[in-house]
């Protein structure tokens, strides 16, 4: 996504237009026929076709996925005066703490600088110290165990130990907390854990961390981490990642967005800071207003793929950044050439390469599965014209890489003249749900000659700061055209995934996945997407949908090897849509199915936290199903019949 495409001024007027046209009566629809030919298999579906795409906004990773609890735990890397935007000071009863940013001690190359905390006055009666708010509050939650870290470093006066709390910011009641012993005369990385008890669990908490004696301690990266999916160490949500395995992803495009490009040349997503143990992570600014910790680093992407069964889609910085500057091919961006080769190999390599040795040293020893990387985002905003054309910079990235990868399928972020053509071009669709409605046959007259396409980001823009049921309903429209055009778009993401719903988080407007620091929420259009991917065959069979209307979609699957049949139908308007339903070329169908259904009795109904379930399917047993059927479909509904077929 870009910049320019602020939600706030992305066509207000239009975004009203749109909800007028989902939202105007219509007349009564006669009845539609959908006739299905279910032994005219027309293509296979891709078996990429739903899958994630992520980048750093609206605090995607720092304060969302990544389980980091801790806010700004680097003090900021460039601008050390920001910190205390953030951290705040615990002063005691006798006015005897201060502290200021040493740039002359760090624990690493990476952080070499420190926080010196001073006690003029402590005692263990009364201790002083800072504040950390976390993400818009800390989680708390009983019976519950947390992982604590932090680096440290005496002063001549030490004035260790040094105690980490989680604490209630209603009552100053201490949660839980840990003591790390007083610091030596070198860096030194202290752990430990802590754990709550018969608490009530709430997100109105804070972190602070004290001394109780006299004397001075330096200290970066303080780290605190709740229980996190499959339990790894420096991991991930677990209610998050939850939500986004029962999407049924099968890949995930990474590090996504703007975050690879960066504001500048100096910003780009360097994936060599990002990998190895956390204080060799200078950390970097995101494009969209704030530091990013690259606590989810290269290594933890690819994790987060094996963790979900999803297909990594490698982007990789093809020099060019948001303010127009773009490192000339040839000469000049041979440089990033080979950094994108090195970092094909850390995700491919054996043990025994370079790269795959530093992979196993950093805790991962076997290669990841690799079959699709993408050269550059969203180049089509590069003024200068450099990526396309044979001696552009895709062309250049292109060659290289398919000269020491032969087997890998790339991906262009627009049309690329020249004899070195991509395998699959990313296309991007940000519209309002009456364009996105309208536009659902787009694929359907194109032609299959040229590279196949990835719908790497899209969505129908309405609702704040997640979808409503207008946007939902317009993005399974577009879903049916990603069906049954699956032979040439091979994969579709929606974007932005995740957004972290205070006001002060969110830097975009429409988002699938609505969460705080202790809750989430799936929108409308999420359950939208979880029903098209978990409702899907292995081949598209010819169908013809008749007499319905304009607002009226279908899509139809088959799973030949299970012979189950899988029928969506949207109905986009504000009546009831009653079908006639005949399936040709089987000899029986079973009785008994499912009926899966998504409605709303308003185009703006909405999930949040407060009414997380609001808008979520609905199944129902039926045995009404047969070869010839007649059903009545709800009003402003998204539907799918499963059923078997011989």
């Amino acid at each position: 996504m870009h910049r320019s495409k602020s939600p706030v001024g992305l066509t207000v007027a239009l975004l009203a237009a749109s909800v007028t046209a989902l939202a105007t009566p219509t007349r009564a629809i006669a009845e539609a026929a959908l006739t299905i030919h279910y032994d005219e298999p027309l293509h296979a579906v891709s078996p990429t076709l739903y899958g994630l795409m992520t980048e750093e906004i609206n605090h995607a990773y720092d304060g969302g996925l990544y389980a980091e609890l801790i806010r700004d735990r680097a003090f900021f890397r460039r601008e050390h005066h920001e910190f205390v935007k953030i951290w705040s000071l615990d002063q005691n009863a006798e006015d005897g703490i201060s502290f200021s940013i040493d740039d002359k001690t760090g624990p690493s190359r990476a952080l070499p600088y420190s926080l010196r905390l001073t006690a003029a006055k402590a005692s263990a009666n009364d201790p002083g110290g800072l504040d950390n708010p976390g993400y818009w509050g800390v989680p708390v939650r009983p019976h519950t165990t947390y992982r604590a870290s932090i680096y440290l470093k005496a002063g001549k006066e030490n004035a260790g130990p040094v105690t980490m709390a989680i604490v209630n910011a209603a009552s100053g009641k201490v949660m839980a907390s840990a003591r790390f012993p007083a610091a030596g005369a070198h860096w030194k990385k202290y752990t430990a854990t802590m754990r709550t008890g018969e608490v009530r669990a709430s997100q109105n908490n804070f972190v602070r961390i004290t001394v109780s004696h006299p004397g001075t301690v330096l200290l970066n990266l303080p780290s605190l981490f709740p229980p996190t999916y499959h339990g790894r160490k420096n991991g991930l949500r677990i209610d998050l990642m939850d939500k986004l395995s029962a999407l049924h992803p099968t890949f995930l495009r990474f590090p996504g967005g703007n975050f690879l490009e960066g504001n500048t040349l100096a910003d780009w997503y360097d994936w060599k800071l990002t990998i190895g143990p956390l204080v060799d992570r200078p950390t970097h600014p995101s494009p969209w207003g704030y530091e990013s910790s690259d606590g989810l680093g290269l290594l933890e992407f690819l994790e987060w793929c094996k963790d979900l069964d999803m297909q990594p889609v490698l982007a990789v910085y093809a020099g060019y950044a948001l303010d127009q500057q773009h490192i000339k091919p040839g000469p000049q961006l041979e440089p990033y050439v080979k950094d994108a080769l090195e970092e094909i190999q850390y995700v491919t390599g054996g043990a025994s390469t370079k790269w795959g040795a530093v992979r196993a040293r950093d805790g991962h020893p076997a290669p990841f599965p690799l079959k699709y990387v993408e050269i550059g985002n969203e180049d089509f905003f590069d003024h200068s014209g450099s990526y396309s054309g044979s001696h552009g910079r895709f062309a250049q990235f292109a060659r290289a890489i398919r000269k020491a990868y032969p087997g890998l399928e790339l991906i262009a972020t627009m049309p690329v003249k020249g004899d070195v053509q991509p395998d699959v071009i990313d296309d991007h669709f940000y519209e309002t749900p009456a364009a996105l409605m309208k536009d659902s046959h787009h694929f359907d007259t194109m032609s299959r000659k040229g590279p196949r396409i990835f719908v790497g980001e899209w969505a129908s823009m309405e609702g704040t700061p997640t979808p409503d049921f207008g946007a939902a309903l317009s993005d399974a429209a577009w879903m049916t055209g990603l069906e049954r055009n699956s032979d040439l778009v091979v994969m579709a993401s929606y974007a932005p995934l995740l957004v972290n719903v205070n006001p002060l988080a969110a830097q975009w407007g429409t988002n699938l996945i609505g969460y705080d620091a202790k809750q989430s929420f799936g929108s409308p259009s999420y359950y939208a997407q979880s029903m098209f991917s978990g409702y899907l065959g292995n081949q598209v069979v010819a169908s013809k949908l008749t007499g319905a209307g304009p607002l009226c979609f279908e899509s139809v699957t088959r799973d030949a090897a299970t012979h189950t049949l899988y029928v969506k139908i949207v109905n986009g308007t504000p009546k009831p849509l009653p079908l006639a339903l005949q399936l040709e070329g089987v000899t029986s169908v079973a009785r008994r199915g499912a009926l899966v259904t998504l409605s709303a009795g308003s185009t703006h109904a909405a999930n949040t936290l407060a009414d997380p379930r609001r808008v979520v399917p609905h199944t129902e047993k039926v045995s009404w199903l047969g070869a010839h059927l007649r059903h009545t479909f709800a009003p402003y509904s998204i539907n799918v019949i499963e059923m078997r077929v011989h």
